[in-house]
């Protein structure tokens, strides 16, 4: 299973470093990444696998929450299809 995770905030040091390390202390694979920064805010979106998560969705999208907030940024994730769903033309 696939899933989207967003970070979006003010660019700060180590936010990279802190959510990729997040993930891959549950087993998360980050499949895809990308990520700008656009007059001083923070834009990255990841594609990951969960297949060999140690954590289920509902947990992750708590506990990211709560990165987030350590960050002062908002993240959120969303199984891959709802996603494709939502933004679909």
């Amino acid at each position: 299973m696939n899933a989207i995770v967003t970070v979006v905030g003010t660019d700060q040091v180590g936010i990279i470093a802190r959510v990729s390390g997040f993930l891959a202390e549950r087993s998360i694979n980050i499949a895809d990444i990308s990520q700008t920064v656009l007059s001083g805010n923070f834009v990255m979106m990841m594609m990951v696998e969960l297949s060999r998560a140690n954590t289920g969705l509902d947990e992750l999208k708590q506990e990211l929450g709560k990165l987030g907030d350590s960050l002062n940024v908002s993240i959120s994730i969303m199984h891959e299809k709802v996603f494709s769903a939502m933004h679909r033309i």
